[in-house]
Order: C-alpha cells, then structure tokens, then sequence
C-alpha cells in the first residue's frame, strides 16, 4: 500500500498571524479518514508572522517535535527549559504527566517556518522531559540520517515509541533508496523542493502512506541551485495509539 496525502488537500487554519497545514485531524479540522498513522498523530506545517506565536498552554502525554524550516522558533516550558530552535535543529519535548510551554518566533522582523510532529508514546505517565540536538544539512546530503529513536543511538533525540525518524537532503537527479522491513510502516514527508518516489511525483507539504512495500526510491526533481528535504518515519506496526 502506497497512499499519498497531497499537500493541497491538508486541513487549513489561516489566523492571520499563523498559517497552519494539517496533514491529520487537528483542533476545529476534524477529518475521519485521516486520524493519523500508526503512533504517528500529527503533522502541523506552521508558519508564523514576527514578534506573534503560541501562549502558554498545556500537553499531557504525547512526544513534541519540533523541526525547523526557516527563521527561528523560542520555546519556553513549566520545566525550566528555554531555547531558540533553528534549521538543523530538532527538539523534543516528552508531555508525559503534565507540561505547560510557550512557542514564539524569535524575530520581529522574518516569519517562522517549521513542522510540529506529535507521536503517541508508549505508555502513558511518563516524566516530562526535553532534548534538542543539531543535524548538519552535509549529515543529512544523500544519506538517511537518523535524528530521533527509541533508544537515542546515533546521536539522534530520543523518542519514546517505536520510531525512527530520518532525514534527508537531495540535490537535483540524485537518489537514494531505502528496504523496507515487512514488519515496519512508513511515513515520508515531503519538507520542501520535490522528488520522484517509484515513478510519482512529490512536491513540498506532500505526504506518503507506506505499509507492505518491499523498497523505495526518491529521486530529487529540483532545479541545480535548489534542493530537496524529506522526512521518513520508520514504525512498528504494533506501535499503535495508545
């Protein structure tokens, strides 16, 4: 099964201040058919106008990603955590019993472009926690970088589901292919640019459901001064939402 979940046809909240995509069913855009996949619950494509963002509010048990596109993301939370989040960097955020956190972007004067992915963990009541690491783009240049697991090998952020997340960056006509275990699902996402996935043809905010495929391949599809990024999700298939 290969399904492929076009950016255009994504959920929309335009706020003025913030422009968001919503691959799955998120707050007022509630769709049946796209809940989310596998532990895989949400994929939020935010862009934020200067000095504006998200005031304090509260998680409980989820895994909080953040991955930044462009500009800069200020995240503050009730555990004592503050950081500016930037391309190259991934934050996690584990809600377990209870945190409370605020995002802004950084800049008065540029937007904040960046995906917020949340993941079912394991078990419920775990305790808060937050990780951010930096991936170099020469880390993620035609190569699978791995950037978040389970067990934080590799130097990747921990994530605390059965979950492997990867990175990619593609130049133009450059490939790279991936197995896929039987026994593992498949989410790829398309972060910016465009790329051939087995003969079709992804551009950015696409998504892709992959369950029962042996292998891919991504072939970048961009001009020679631009270039591709691609996030794949690796993930049992009994990690299923809790």
């Amino acid at each position: 099964m290969l399904k492929i979940r076009p950016a255009v046809e994504r959920g929309l909240a335009d706020l003025g201040w913030l422009h968001s995509r919503h691959s799955f069913s998120f707050a007022s855009y509630n769709d049946p058919e796209h809940m989310g996949f596998g532990p895989l619950r949400v994929i939020n494509e935010d862009q934020v106008q200067p000095g504006k963002g998200f005031d304090t509010h509260g998680h409980q048990d989820m895994e909080i990603i953040s991955y930044v596109i462009d500009g800069a993301l200020q995240h503050r939370d009730s555990m004592g955590t503050g950081s500016i989040i930037r391309p190259g960097d991934v934050q996690r955020m584990t809600a377990g019993t209870g945190v409370r956190h605020s995002e802004f972007n950084a800049s008065k004067n540029a937007p904040v472009h960046f995906l917020q992915i949340w993941i079912l963990p394991e078990r419920r009541g775990l305790e808060p926690s937050y990780e951010q690491k930096t991936f170099s783009e020469d880390d993620m240049r035609g190569q699978w970088r791995l950037i978040g697991s389970r067990d934080g090998g590799d130097g990747s952020i921990t994530i605390h589901q059965d979950v492997n997340l990867y990175a990619t960056v593609l130049r133009n006509a450059q490939s790279l292919s991936r197995e896929l275990p039987a026994e593992r699902d498949t989410w790829l996402q398309m972060v910016r640019g465009a790329v051939t996935l087995d003969g079709r043809q992804l551009s950015a905010g696409d998504g892709v459901a992959i369950r029962g495929m042996r292998a891919l391949e991504l072939t970048g599809r961009t001009s020679e001064q631009l270039q591709s990024e691609v996030l794949l999700f690796d993930m049992g298939n009994q990690a299923r939402p809790l």
